[in-house]
């Protein structure tokens, strides 16, 4: 629940580690939204319009959700999309350990960039949003990182095949950019987005203590 005058923030993504990350910068949600849309990329969209697409409609579809509940409709609404993309190739949220695998032999001894937006909705329906670019190298990988980084799971569901804040750190030899935006949300662009428009970050800090 929402202690008054700290607003009430509805986080639109199931993903636990958006949650922890807002989480650590002090603006907990209230409420958690799994927006349930269709994230089949179009037809040679590009890897940036693509993430910048999925995040305003994730937050509009919690929007369409949340409008006729007094409560939840007077709330901010945070969304947050990211891909993996080698050159103009968007790589999948695999699934499947055969679809991880071969994220991985793409990524294997290359550069890649990832891209996150987010998309902050006040209650009126009006939205600003961020798009925040890291790029990535991983180190070359031999079958046998690939067969014991499948066999640890830690792959399912993740952009690209792989989760930088566990094992597949270990892959990493350059990251320039934000790394909480390669995790699934950038903190400080979250951060200033959301005071931007006229969320209390700050008092929720005060509050904390």
């Amino acid at each position: 629940m929402a202690v008054e005058g700290l607003g009430r923030l509805i986080l639109a993504s199931a993903s636990p580690r958006r949650y922890q990350l807002l989480e650590q910068i002090g603006v907990t949600p209230d409420d958690v939204i799994a927006a349930s849309i269709d994230e089949t990329p179009r037809i040679r969209e590009r890897p940036r319009v693509y993430v910048e697409r999925m995040a305003r409609e994730k937050a509009e579809a919690a929007h369409r959700a949340t409008r006729h509940e007094p409560a939840r409709a007077a709330a901010h609404i945070l969304a947050a999309d990211t891909v993996v993309a080698l050159g103009s190739r968007i790589l999948p949220k695999t699934e499947l350990a055969e679809e991880a695998a071969q994220c991985l032999r793409l990524l294997s001894g290359r550069a890649h960039r990832v891209y996150t937006s987010v998309v902050v909705m006040l209650p009126s329906g009006r939205q600003s949003q961020r798009l925040v670019e890291a790029r990535v190298r991983f180190k070359r990988l031999s079958f046998d990182e690939i067969d014991a980084y499948l066999a640890s799971g830690e792959w399912q569901g993740k952009a690209g095949g792989y989760a930088v804040q566990g094992i597949a750190g270990a892959f990493v030899t350059r990251l320039i950019g934000s790394y909480s935006a390669i995790v699934g949300l950038p903190l400080y662009e979250t951060a200033a987005l959301l005071a931007g428009t006229g969320f209390p970050v700050h008092l929720r800090w005060t509050r904390a203590g």
